[in-house]
């Protein structure tokens, strides 16, 4: 119960607090969604969880941050596949929107900019529209490398403030309920947190009330596979990376279709949920193959210092 309480009270102060910023910005100064101010306001609101994290371990709990928060320096295999992870995810979204009604393969990316037309004014879209046609390659390529690579840089940086309080605090202290129901709490608050963004148009534009339900299943689905990443990768920088990298590959499941919603197709919608289902059977019969009771077992390291 000790441990369940210090979760529950991490998850109050952080959704309070998160809450608390995303109205500021939107009754205080008005904020819209579609602009560069709110770009940076995002990578802001990224790093509450980091805030609340580390007020938490230095003045409530007087225990250390780095060392018990599982910030390890040690890289191993799993870190390139958490790397890799979010883009071969992207493409399997892009191959199940394929097959949905009224999605067609488009290389001329035209479906993309129509996409972002809800998004975007206007220039700004005409503006990627020029940018695109003049590069050497096609840009569904380019964007793959420029997402791999801000991936594991600048992306993995905010996406750590994220992170240390979802994979790292609350994965520890949830360790006691085991992998599956652990992973599965972690991941409908991380979605519940994500609701101001949601309501304010990001991820799902076109649906912004019924993405805040979309994106509670999304991350519900999401969870045990970054938790998994985390664990076997033996950091909670391993979760910071996959989730670097997903933010910075997502738009490659999109941006050679026409057709669908943001609902629908997508790393973000039905499609993408079809691909997370498939790799989370996939996660439970690697366990199998494995041994059973494997993941709660490596849950349990998740609580020792690096």
């Amino acid at each position: 119960m000790k441990i369940l309480k210090r979760a529950l009270t991490f998850t109050v102060l952080t959704l309070a607090l998160s809450y608390a910023f995303a109205a500021f910005l939107y009754f205080g100064v008005h904020l819209r969604w579609n602009t560069l101010l709110a770009q940076f306001a995002g990578m802001a609101y990224m790093f509450i969880p980091t805030l609340v994290v580390v007020g938490l371990q230095r003045f409530a709990y007087r225990e250390p941050v780095v060392s018990t928060m599982g910030i390890c320096w040690r890289p191993n295999k799993w870190w390139v596949a958490a790397w890799l992870f979010p883009p071969a995810l992207a493409f399997a979204a892009l191959g199940v929107s394929l097959l949905l009604p009224g999605v067609t393969y488009d290389p001329s990316l035209s479906g993309m900019f129509q996409r972002y037309q809800h998004v975007f004014p206007p220039e700004t879209v005409a503006e990627m529209q020029r940018q695109m046609e003049a590069m050497p390659l096609h840009p569904l390529w380019i964007a793959l490398v420029q997402g791999l690579i801000a991936g594991a840089t600048i992306n993995a940086v905010f996406a750590f403030g994220e992170e240390l309080g979802w994979r790292g605090f609350l994965l520890r202290e949830t360790a006691g309920l085991g992998f599956w129901r652990a992973n599965l709490l972690i991941g409908f608050i991380w979605g519940v947190w994500h609701a101001p963004l949601i309501l304010q148009g990001h991820n799902y534009p076109q649906h912004p009330v019924a993405g805040v339900f979309m994106m509670i299943i999304w991350c519900l689905l999401l969870s045990p596979l970054f938790g998994f990443l985390r664990l076997a990768g033996k950091s909670v920088l391993a979760a910071a990376l996959v989730h670097g990298a997903l933010n910075g590959t997502a738009a490659l499941a999109i941006m050679v279709i026409a057709g669908g919603s943001d609902l629908t197709v997508g790393v973000t919608g039905l499609a993408g949920f079809v691909a997370l289902a498939a790799a989370n059977v996939g996660l439970w019969a690697y366990e199998r193959f494995r041994e059973r009771g494997f993941l709660d077992r490596l849950l349990e390291q998740a609580a020792r210092p690096c």
